[in-house]
């Protein structure tokens, strides 16, 4: 049995930071992509950043130079710093896990096996 559980939501003003973590288990966790994704009301999920298991990243244009993706393979965690936030970034954020490894990380969530039940990050003005 697979879990990843995210944790370190919560709400802040505009131009504040967070920090959110992401844990997986029951799995080879060393070999796998993981990513983080929200998805907003009425909106569809959004890849954020990504991690392959030997430190190779990639992020959406949206969060590029405020948000940071780091992961601590012997914690089997993966983080999202989150800074310069804006009211736009309220949304329901996810941690997905892929079953297989990869070079380079896939940006779209189907190709993610494994997914937590999210934590809420809401900006107000």
């Amino acid at each position: 049995q697979v879990y990843v559980t995210e944790s370190g939501g919560g709400s802040v003003q505009a131009g504040g930071s967070l920090k959110l973590s992401c844990t997986a288990s029951g799995y080879t966790y060393r070999s796998n992509c993981m990513a983080w994704f929200r998805q907003a009301p009425g909106k569809e999920r959004e890849g954020l950043a990504y991690m392959t298991d030997v430190g190779s990243t990639g992020y959406a244009h949206s969060i590029r130079g405020r948000f940071t993706i780091s992961r601590d393979n012997a914690k089997k965690t993966i983080y999202l710093e989150m800074s310069s936030l804006k009211p736009e970034d309220t949304a329901m954020y996810y941690c997905g896990a892929t079953r297989v490894g990869w070079k380079s990380c896939p940006a779209a969530s189907p190709w993610y096996n494994y997914w937590g039940q999210g934590t809420q990050v809401t900006v107000s003005t």
